[in-house]
């Protein structure tokens, strides 16, 4: 593939941040949303599934099925990773503001490079504890205000849905050839097979409102579309920078649910602005304090 140039590369990546920023808008106008979590989860994971396996078949032709091949146990794991981030998702943004799940999102950076010292051995630098210190200092402030919201297990589930990212980005730092397109079609896939098998056993229908089957496809191509985009142009930055855009993502989908234009005016608390300010702001530390220069992307 033509190598894209710095200036297309940076407006892939906003791009994909852009409509990445709109999940949590699109799951505020659903119907009934929390009596339909299942449902929305199994026709957008099938979404995800469909684009990117599109996506690679365009790609790769014939090597499609390879790539597939290519996941090992390491891209299972990862694939596991994400259902669980996409189930924990939909739960937290259901149970407690927009705001609070997305600043938890934006601590996906800090759990991986825990999780790296755990399971893979890796050393961090100074600036980089200190951040992820200042990091949870943030998330701590967004506890106490789910604790007076009673929105706690919404919190908490937000943050469990971004270990499950973590856990996925994990993965691929652990087997560096694990094709990371055919891992997230994966995830979609088992996302699909085990919520059917979810409401197979509560014996519920795999139907809901034709609006909210609209919006978990519209949801799930944000997801895709925002996935092959960002990868495209990811590997023209060094990762501290691709942490600063990843903010794109959470400030962008707080103010959408925040702006009456679009008839949700979901406002945040105090306290939740300034957790998430707090979170921010350990981003920002970690990126300056970082020198990382930009290395090609591996195939995807």
């Amino acid at each position: 593939m033509a190598a894209m140039g710095h200036s297309k590369a940076l407006a892939a990546v906003l791009t994909a941040g852009t409509l990445w920023s709109f999940g949590a808008l699109t799951i505020r106008y659903m119907v009934d949303p929390r009596d339909y979590r299942w449902q929305y989860l199994f026709f957008r994971g099938l979404t995800v599934a469909g684009i990117l396996c599109l996506y690679l078949m365009v790609r790769d032709r014939h090597r499609f099925v390879e790539n597939f091949q290519k996941i090992g146990l390491s891209g299972v794991v990862g694939a596991l990773g994400l259902v669980g981030a996409f189930i924990f998702f939909i739960w937290s943004i259901t149970l407690t503001t927009a705001a609070n799940t997305l600043f938890l999102f934006s601590t996906i950076p800090f759990i991986a490079a825990f999780m790296g010292i755990v399971i893979l051995k890796e050393t961090l630098r100074p600036i980089t504890w200190v951040s992820m210190g200042i990091a949870f200092i943030g998330i701590g402030v967004m506890v106490i205000e789910g604790l007076e919201a009673g929105s706690l297990l919404g919190i908490v589930t937000g943050f469990a849905s971004a270990c499950g990212f973590a856990t996925f980005s994990i993965s691929l730092r652990m087997r560096k050839e694990t094709p990371q397109f055919a891992t997230v079609a994966l995830a979609g896939i088992l996302c699909a097979v085990i919520t059917a098998a979810v409401m197979q056993v509560q014996g519920d229908s795999m139907m809901m409102p034709g609006r909210n089957i609209l919006l978990s496809m519209v949801h799930g191509s944000l997801v895709g579309v925002g996935l092959i985009l960002f990868s495209l142009g990811a590997g023209y930055f060094p990762a501290a920078e691709l942490n600063l855009l990843s903010l794109f993502e959470v400030v962008g989908g707080v103010i959408w649910v925040y702006l009456p234009v679009f008839g949700i005016n979901e406002v945040p608390s105090m306290l939740t602005v300034v957790g998430g300010c707090i979170v921010s702001g350990a981003i920002l530390l970690n990126s300056l304090g970082s020198r990382q220069e930009p290395v090609p992307a591996k195939p995807l």
